[in-house]
């Protein structure tokens, strides 16, 4: 499998978990153009909608049919597409017990060279059971949201040492209900362009602008706002088995109706492969955030920290575990204050492969969100159980 192909299939997978659990399952490579996949599984949820108090708990079977395409269109030009059908029925839930969730992608990738190439990925998910509840929202039965994301990477050397990468990204946010769709419907733009200059082979220092516009459906009077982003930092990559990356600049950020601000921006990454099929990723990224709450916050300002983890204890079994803690301020309009919280994401996986198309994986989810509003305050659990076969 050449490079490009194992792209597209790696950003395949990727779109398949939309619905996964936090910690990361390893995905079976089947060698073939059309892979379809099937998973059955039963878990348990502690608290369905993400309320404050008076959680409803409830046993959940789930379905979920997949199928994905890969094929080389030319020698320089590769496409991807793939479709996911989750069911989740509910033993115990007020409203609908059965809820169907979608996912499509597609994408397209051409290299002009072997160092100048095009990406275009395009992701729409239509999430009826969503992973991350929103803190803050009043007991609700329905929190389903459309999700479609658009990303377009152009990258391309200038010199020898000097490379250029050009990169746009869309995303559209559609809620079910209308209370909510009023609140937070929206897109988010996202423009950026960068060049880096490689002082070493493994070592490339980065210059980077970026500029956001995140417009509101509904009050965008007051809601909207924009972003431009200065920032620069290095790429360090050792024998593919150590990658580090780090930016370091500021935000502009404008905002409709309120106060503009100058913040810090920061991101930090690595991923260290130690064997075969283990490794370790983390990272911090300081930044601005869209807030569940747009009545009375305009965004947040959140401190963001993760690691994930793989282990291959034999070749059948692998383990993973992934944590993230956030915390971080909401920032209130004018007439009201600043609140701090904080939110912590732990998951566990375990699965056994049982053979090459064929695994049982056990997860464990936790999540908490901790707040000086009562109100946003969210702890949740979720174990299940579940199989999947690929033919």
């Amino acid at each position: 499998m050449n490079c490009f192909r194992a792209l597209l299939l790696g950003s395949s997978l990727l779109a398949s978990r939309a619905f996964a659990v936090y910690a990361p399952i390893p995905e079976q490579e089947q060698g073939e153009d059309l892979t379809v996949s099937a998973k059955g599984g039963l878990s348990y949820d502690s608290n369905l909608f993400g309320g404050a108090t008076g959680e409803v708990d409830s046993m959940i079977w789930e379905f979920a049919p997949r199928v994905a395409y890969n094929a080389s269109v030319t020698d320089q030009t590769f496409f991807a597409a793939a479709y996911g059908l989750t069911l989740n029925h509910f033993d115990n839930r007020p409203g609908d017990k059965l809820l169907d969730s979608h996912d499509v992608s597609l994408r397209v990738a051409h290299a002009f060279s072997q160092a100048s190439n095009i990406d275009i990925n395009e992701v729409y998910m239509m999430s009826r059971n969503p992973e991350s509840l929103l803190a803050g929202i009043p007991l609700s039965p329905d929190q389903s949201f459309g999700r479609n994301q658009l990303d377009v990477r152009y990258v391309t050397p200038l010199s020898p040492k000097i490379g250029l990468t050009v990169k746009a990204r869309t995303v559209n946010f559609l809620y079910r209900t209308a209370t909510l769709g009023r609140s937070l419907d929206r897109t988010e733009n996202l423009y950026g362009i960068s060049s880096d200059y490689a002082i070493l082979p493994e070592v490339k220092l980065v210059a980077e602008y970026r500029h956001q516009d995140v417009f509101y459906r509904k009050l965008g009077e007051v809601k909207n706002k924009s972003s431009d982003f200065v920032m620069g930092g290095f790429d360090y990559s050792v024998a593919r088995k150590l990658s580090v990356n780090t930016r370091l600049g500021a935000e502009f950020r404008r905002r409709a109706a309120e106060t503009d601000t100058t913040v810090p921006y920061a991101e930090f990454s690595f991923k260290y492969d130690y064997a075969e099929s283990s490794f370790v990723t983390g990272g911090y990224a300081y930044t601005l955030d869209e807030t569940s709450d747009t009545i009375r916050f305009t965004d947040s300002k959140i401190n963001r920290f993760f690691v994930n983890a793989q282990h291959s204890f034999t070749a059948l079994i692998v383990g993973s575990v992934s944590l993230g803690w956030e915390p971080s301020q909401l920032q209130g309009r004018r007439g009201f204050a600043n609140i701090d919280e904080s939110t912590a994401r732990l998951g566990f996986a375990l699965t056994y492969l049982l053979r090459k198309n064929w695994s049982i994986s056990a997860t464990f989810d936790h999540d908490q969100v901790n707040s000086d509003d009562a109100a946003r305050d969210l702890r949740r659990e979720r174990a299940g159980l579940s199989s999947t076969y690929s033919f």
